[in-house]
């Protein structure tokens, strides 16, 4: 007996089991939804810079101003003790 694609497909879905498949169908699409919608917010915030650079702002210090902020105070002073320190060492300050 020749199996015909309607029940080579019934047979791989009882295979894979219908709960894991169906559960690994929806966390795909749920990843993709999520990336589409990374993709948009990265370009905004890519026009976000655009407008602050048009701006005459420096989109590398807002980088960094922007990171310094996540971090807890007392990492942001430990680092600028270590830079201050560091070119006063090199004869910049």
């Amino acid at each position: 007996m020749a199996f015909d694609t309607a029940d080579q497909a019934t047979a791989d879905h009882a295979t894979t089991g219908n709960i894991a498949a169906d559960r690994l169908k929806s966390i795909v699409e749920r990843i993709e939804r999520l990336e589409e919608e990374r993709k948009a917010l990265a370009s905004d915030i890519k026009d976000i810079y655009s407008e602050a650079k048009s701006a005459g702002f420096d989109v590398k210090v807002l980088r960094q101003l922007i990171r310094m902020r996540k971090q807890e105070p007392a990492e942001v002073e430990e680092q600028e003790m270590l830079i201050d320190v560091y070119r006063r060492a090199l004869g910049m300050a």
